[in-house]
């Protein structure tokens, strides 16, 4: 991941210089720039500077009022050939995959907590591809099902928002958690239907697939698995691990649960039902125990540079 963010700040021309100061006064800061005059809107001056990522909530925080008066905005440096910021990332206490910036986390869970049509898609399409995987006692498809599913981003706005309180986030996300799993059933017990009447499946389908059948078998491995899965995420995410996020996808049984419930509605087994509601909610619950004790840990016991942003 990028060990130095790249911020562009406009500032109210009275206030530049005290935001200049702010950034030479911040551990970890270099590369200040400033250019008089260059904003239009909002109209002001513009200020660049590199930052190392252990430093990121403390220059946030102290320039809050940019928000309001003026610009932020930060972007990762893939690549930065520059002694001074190399310099800066050296001097920023801790590491650069150890900080997390709780404003841009802010804003991904933010992102990731709301209800659209892509994400119902990308969640019906893999429970469908998991409704497969069962009925063909395919572990290969319940597994390509696992790493499509984009739930955990909901969860994980759970976790930040029972970690910060925000009670409105955590409702909003519990309501797309449940709106898109409702949505993915339905649309996939509606095509189960369809072929159940085509006689293109039937019960004994639930029968032989022995390969899948850990899906509605929850025990305390799942919740054990769940909670490293949790973990797991919410590490990926803050430390910009994306490869790690895949397997937590591949970890927890979400998804092929989901695919469970509307293939076994379908065929009426309703046994199996009970088995694979129970196995989703299991996950669920496990990750949000994890995800939100992970932040709690990163919050508090992790080196970051200052304090942290109010977010």
């Amino acid at each position: 991941m990028a060990c130095v963010l790249h911020l562009r700040l406009i500032s109210p021309t009275a206030r530049t210089e005290e935001a200049t100061a702010m950034l030479t006064d911040c551990t970890g800061v270099t590369n200040i720039v400033v250019l008089p005059g260059a904003a239009r809107e909002p109209v002001g001056d513009v200020i660049l500077c590199d930052a190392a990522r252990e430093s990121a909530n403390e220059v946030l925080d102290r320039l809050k009022w940019l928000e309001t008066e003026g610009s932020i905005a930060i972007e990762q440096v893939d690549l930065s050939l520059s002694k001074a910021a190399a310099d800066a990332v050296d001097e920023a206490p801790g590491e650069p995959d150890d900080a997390v910036v709780w404003e841009e986390l802010a804003h991904r869970v933010r992102a990731d907590s709301r209800i659209t049509w892509a994400y119902l898609a990308f969640l019906a399409i893999a429970t469908q591809i998991a409704g497969i995987g069962i009925l063909q006692n395919s572990p290969i498809l319940i597994v390509g099902a696992m790493v499509l599913g984009p739930e955990f981003g909901a969860v994980a706005a759970i976790c930040f928002g029972l970690l910060h309180r925000r009670w409105r986030l955590v409702i909003g996300s519990f309501r797309t958690l449940v709106v898109g799993f409702a949505v993915a059933i339905a649309i996939t017990f509606a095509c189960a239907l369809v072929s159940n009447w085509l006689d293109w499946i039937d019960i004994g389908h639930l029968v032989r697939n022995e390969e899948v059948q850990f899906i509605v078998k929850p025990d305390r491995w799942s919740f054990i698995v769940a909670l490293l899965a949790g973990a797991a995420g919410v590490l990926s995410i803050t430390a910009g691990k994306s490869s790690a996020l895949v397997g937590v996808f591949i970890s927890v049984t979400t998804v092929p649960a989901a695919g469970y419930v509307a293939v076994a509605l379908a065929l009426a087994d309703w046994q199996e039902v009970s088995g694979s509601v129970s196995q989703l909610a299991v996950n669920i619950l496990g990750m949000v125990i994890a995800g939100t004790g992970t932040l709690l840990v990163q919050r508090k016991f992790w080196p970051q540079v200052g304090r942290r942003s109010s977010v």
